[in-house]
């Protein structure tokens, strides 16, 4: 895991930034992480992420696969101030790593290609760091493109996000050639070198003109963080770069001023300015000076208060065992201090902190509010566990979505059968996005996750890190089936083998019932079946009921045992259970029974102008739309409410995900069960 020292430079809180890199796949995070660790002397090569030796991307997969997996950490020294970057993965199955990120990040800066302009990955960031109350910015990646086009980009985020939206750090030149880029703070420009060396130029008059027009936002952005420097932009007077640092200081914070930066990663352009930005302008941890706890109320942030800390993310390390990476909420922690669990009331030793540079852990003493680190082998501590001296302390959980989508999970080998449920024990632990079930009615290990990349990615990780291999079914639907009509039967189980033989003979009502499984009465007169023999009857019909004419079992039935005979020799418990099983099988071919299938309420959430290709894919699904209303908490967004049977939206998070590009949501609830149609229900008694 990397060399460990004891000794490492000691930042107090107002020097610690918290930065979550946030956006849609392929816009540059990790890029753009690498470049800072590597411009602020943390690493001494710039990583590149098709090359897979980045220091972000770590893991197996991820460098197999080029792009990142789960939220990664690294700490970075730059001008007296101690930034933690947390680079998120973009791709929307992952969307559990940036929540963890975005809960403990005092800010997000959000990538964003410079030719592909706004995607819908920038929008979901956006949301998240609004839920998360932190403040944003953005950075324009790929300028170097050909293709870039930073003004085009530039409009179409301030058009989508708003008017807080200013320019700090801008482009001029075209198609990725000749490029000058000017510090508006101060109206410095700088071209690069090939090494990324920004080498200082002058602002020609002619650069001057190209940004003016974001000189005026910017300053304007300024200038309504106080009525001093309000008063000094109506006068026409030049702001000083100390005056627009701290205005962009007050304007990130209160959420007036979002920043906008731009550059190229790979190249090291702009990455400079906008570490300046962060070091000078970006807010510490107390600077929202409450936290909030699990019931949503305020918590005062104490800088010398008692020591808590949240743990927002576990990772199962099968050499390391399991990881906390955890933030200090309040006071500070040391190494070998006590503290208790909340949720448990278990105490928990730190016997070692760690700050960690990707998967490279270094051992410090002590950690100061704000900061960010990792204690490893916390035996009854998961993530979003809030740690304290007090032990009463509890701060507000990370909010994870529901995973949707299933399969069914099999061990290739009894080998894999026998550590199966360790290790999928502690995927679900490290991956609050995945759940494990198994099923009692289909008799399957059921997973549920964000998606096919999202299993695919489990598989790997449960064969490359546990040494459990396993495949993927489409799994079974839990049918059930129940009766339409009242039918009164017989059933006469009489054998005779020489000596004493077998009988057993009974009448009963059957019908429909309200009840779940069996409603088992006795109305017998006159002892025409002894009553001892009555629980051999319900046991031969419960035992007849795990199946019915569909192949499924049956619920929902009444029996009413009214007659019967019985033998002073033959009759048995036996007779009697066969006997019962013998009438239940008449009820079956007169009783008109139908398959039942599991339904539940479907809400589903779009843009509004979305709304008609929702309901157009809701209807081929059998779904019943139930009626719809303006999403309250998403502007421009409609919730559809609809009952859908289960069996229809096996596949709706991929379907979803793809018709409103990741814009859609869903919640599905199985309320109870349903009628199958009788053409659905023929198809599904040929596949069993």
């Amino acid at each position: 895991m990397g060399k460990r020292t004891k000794t490492m430079a000691q930042y107090n809180t107002k020097q610690i930034r918290n930065i979550a890199l946030a956006g849609h796949g392929g816009t540059g995070k990790t890029s753009l992480a690498e470049a800072m660790l590597y411009v602020s002397g943390g690493t001494d090569r710039l990583g590149n992420v098709p090359d897979g030796n980045t220091v972000f991307d770590y893991d197996q997969e991820e460098q197999a696969r080029k792009f990142s997996l789960s939220a990664s950490t690294a700490y970075i020294y730059w001008k007296d101030v101690k930034i933690n970057v947390i680079d998120t993965p973009g791709y929307l199955d992952f969307e559990g790593e940036v929540n963890q990120a975005a809960r403990v990040a005092d800010s997000m800066i959000i990538c964003v290609d410079g030719k592909a302009g706004l995607e819908v990955g920038a929008e979901l960031a956006w949301d998240r760091a609004v839920s998360a109350g932190i403040p944003k910015a953005f950075f324009i990646n790929k300028c170097d493109n050909y293709d870039a086009h930073f003004n085009a980009t530039f409009d179409q985020l301030r058009e989508r996000f708003g008017k807080s939206l200013c320019p700090v750090f801008i482009p001029v030149g075209k198609n990725g050639k000749d490029i000058t880029m000017i510090d508006l703070l101060d109206m410095q420009s700088f071209v690069y070198d090939d090494s990324g060396k920004r080498i200082p130029t002058e602002t020609t008059p002619e650069l001057e003109a190209a940004a003016e027009s974001y000189k005026e936002v910017l300053w304007e952005a300024v200038a309504g963080t106080s009525e001093e420097l309000m008063m000094k932009f109506f006068d026409g007077e030049p702001f000083t770069k100390e005056e627009c640092v701290e205005g962009l200081h007050q304007g990130i914070i209160d959420g007036t001023i979002t920043p906008v930066y731009c550059g190229a990663a790979t190249r090291l352009w702009g990455v400079v300015a906008m570490m300046d930005s962060i070091a000078a302008s970006f807010p510490r941890h107390t600077a929202k000076k409450v936290e909030k706890n699990a019931a949503g109320e305020d918590l005062a942030i104490e800088v010398e208060g008692d020591p808590a800390i949240f743990v927002f993310k576990t990772v199962a390390d099968p050499f390391v065992g399991k990881m906390s990476f955890f933030k200090v909420m309040n006071g500070s922690v040391k190494k070998d201090w006590v503290l208790k669990n909340a949720r448990t009331g278990a105490e928990e030793k730190l016997a070692h902190i760690y700050v960690m540079k990707g998967n490279k852990q270094v051992e410090v003493d002590e950690l100061l509010c704000g900061d960010i680190g990792m204690v490893s082998k916390l035996s009854d501590t998961n993530t979003n566990d809030t740690l304290s001296r007090s032990g009463k302390v509890e701060y507000k959980p990370v909010s994870y979505a529901t995973p949707y989508y299933c399969k069914a999970m099999y061990p290739l080998t009894a080998k894999d059968e026998s550590k199966i449920s360790q290790a999928i024990a502690r995927m679900t632990e490290e991956d609050m996005t995945l759940k494990y079930e198994n099923n009692p009615e289909t008799k399957q290990q059921l997973i549920y996750a964000m998606g096919d990349m999202h299993l695919t990615i489990l598989a790997a990780n449960l064969k490359n890190r546990f040494g459990v291999n396993i495949k993927y079914e489409t799994p079974a639907i839990a049918y059930r089936e129940k009766i339409t009509k009242t039918v009164d039967v017989e059933g006469k189980h009489k054998k005779q083998n020489g000596g004493s033989g077998q009988y057993g003979h009974v009448w009963i009502k059957f019908s429909p019932s309200e009840e779940e499984g069996l409603t088992f009465t006795v109305s017998v007169v006159g002892g025409a079946v002894p009553k001892n023999f009555n629980p051999a009857v319900e046991k031969g019909l419960q035992d007849s009921m795990l199946k019915g004419a569909y192949g499924y079992p049956m619920t929902r039935l009444a029996a009413d045992l009214h007659d019967g005979s019985y033998h002073d020799v033959d009759s048995d418990e036996l007779s009697f259970k066969t006997a019962a099983s013998l009438a239940y099988k008449k009820c079956l071919e007169l009783a008109g029974p139908v398959l039942l299938e599991p339904v539940g309420d479907l809400d589903v959430t779009v843009p509004e102008y979305m709304v008609g290709d929702v309901m157009g894919d809701l209807n081929k699904r059998r779904a019943s739309v139930m009626g719809m209303d303006a999403c309250e908490n998403k502007e421009g967004y409609t919730t559809v409410h609809a009952m859908a049977p289960k069996a229809e939206i096996a596949d709706y998070p991929i379907v979803l995900r793809a018709m409103t590009q990741g814009r859609g949501s869903f919640e599905y609830n199985v309320t109870g069960y349903d009628t199958v149609p009788q053409n659905v229900a023929a198809k599904v008694a040929e596949k069993k």
